[in-house]
């Protein structure tokens, strides 16, 4: 567990005024010295982030952010700062004071209300005073129950810590997210062939986090999967008694996979079977549509979750930019956004497309896809794009039916 990727673990924000103690209650919940405390308003200048094991909830990270009442001369960097955790947040844990609710405390459940984001509040040095009534009606009016908390008192600290604990076993299960990458496409004691390229992308004597983690889902469902190269692929299909129960490959050589796979075999591409795990497929399928309206000239807008050094024939950068500019029969306007960058001008571009979002987990891909849709834009990610381009979208999606029928309908409502 304490080398699960920072994507896959629960990811809790703690936000509140400065001062109010957030830093001593992240050191409390870790039970470790993680961030620096102090009497000093504005000790936190950016968020402090923290991975461990919280038993019984599982891996977490937790987000100690600036308090959001900063008027400091870096104030407003470092209240920005934090309320971009909201993007990423599956869990908000405000600390508050006995002293009562103010316009901080508002603000916080306000924007946690907005994107639907559970919110758990703490009250914290009750070893000073009980709550006022001001904040006790406060919270009842909002339906929230406080857990009360001192992070220097041992018995009230051991407490909170239980009782966040318990919250967080009661919230962590969200629904309608998946709970599984492939394991529920196929049955126990199937057979999935995976086709794994080793090219310039692959890292020297390992394969991609996706790749990984999709070979651990089939272990932890009893499905035998086969491993292979491109150039393979025929020889592992000739090995099998029997026809796989389905096979995936990287998007890189979705062409050639879909030309011998034997129809009636369902095949995707590692980049669709997350972005149904991490977003929304639907949504992309539909907004791959829109490939095939764009024109020489068009902006489109390339996110990438990850920072890295570009290499000579790079997807993101290289390959799709020049799949796509095929496609629309003549240069395009590609703008690369890495990290957490976003367009300041999403509306100024035709489409966005998103990588397959290994790095970030399902609440940030899921703010991100929620901004382009205000935007009117319609975004799609790498998988779907690669595909689309190169004509299989709809053989990939054939274990998808709901993305497979908002693609037709996006296409159909296209022409």
């Amino acid at each position: 567990m304490n080398t699960t990727p920072k994507s896959m673990r629960l990811q809790i924000a703690i936000f509140g005024r400065t001062n109010v103690g957030k830093s001593s209650v992240l050191n409390m919940l870790a039970g470790q010295d993680v961030a620096i405390t102090s009497p000093v308003p504005g000790t936190t200048t950016d968020v402090v982030e923290k991975s461990m094991e919280l038993l019984p909830v599982g891996p977490v990270v937790f987000l100690d952010t600036a308090g959001l009442d900063d008027k400091s001369l870096l104030g407003a960097l470092r209240t920005e700062r934090a309320r971009r955790v909201f993007d990423r947040a599956d869990v908000a844990l405000l600390v508050v004071e006995p002293s009562g609710w103010g316009d901080c405390e508002e603000e916080i459940a306000a924007a946690a209300a907005k994107k639907e984001i559970p919110l758990i509040v703490l009250v914290n040095k009750t070893d000073i005073a009980s709550p006022a009534p001001e904040l006790t009606a406060a919270l009842a009016a909002r339906g929230l129950e406080p857990i009360l908390c001192s992070a220097v008192s041992k018995d009230l600290r051991e407490a909170a810590v239980a009782a966040v604990k318990g919250r967080l076993l009661k919230l962590a299960e969200k629904p309608g997210t998946p709970k599984t990458i492939l394991g529920d496409l196929v049955k126990p004691g199937q057979t999935v062939v995976l086709i794994i390229p080793i090219d310039k992308e692959a890292p020297k004597g390992r394969i991609i986090l996706p790749q990984v983690q999709a070979m651990r889902d089939l272990l932890d469902h009893g499905v035998l999967s086969l491993t292979c190269r491109e150039h393979e692929y025929p020889q592992a299909l000739a090995a099998l008694k029997e026809p796989p129960a389905l096979v995936v490959c990287d998007s890189q050589v979705v062409d050639f996979m879909v030309k011998h796979t034997p129809p009636g075999v369902p095949c995707t591409t590692f980049s669709i079977l997350f972005a149904r795990f991490k977003g929304d497929l639907a949504v992309y399928a539909a907004g791959a549509a829109a490939i095939r309206g764009l024109r020489p000239g068009d902006r489109v807008a390339v996110l990438e979750a990850c920072s890295h050094h570009a290499i000579e024939d790079d997807i993101g950068r290289v390959k799709l930019p020049r799949w796509l500019k095929e496609t629309a029969g003549g240069e395009l306007s590609i703008d690369t956004f890495a990290g957490r960058d976003l367009p300041a001008e999403p509306g100024a571009y035709k489409l966005a497309i998103h990588c397959g979002g290994c790095m970030l987990n399902r609440a940030e891909i899921l703010n991100r896809m929620g901004k382009a849709a205000a935007a009117g834009i319609p975004m799609t990610n790498y998988g779907t794009a690669i595909s689309e381009c190169k004509g299989v979208l709809e053989r990939v999606l054939s274990p998808f039916p709901d993305a497979l029928a908002a693609y037709r309908s996006a296409r159909s409502a296209a022409v």
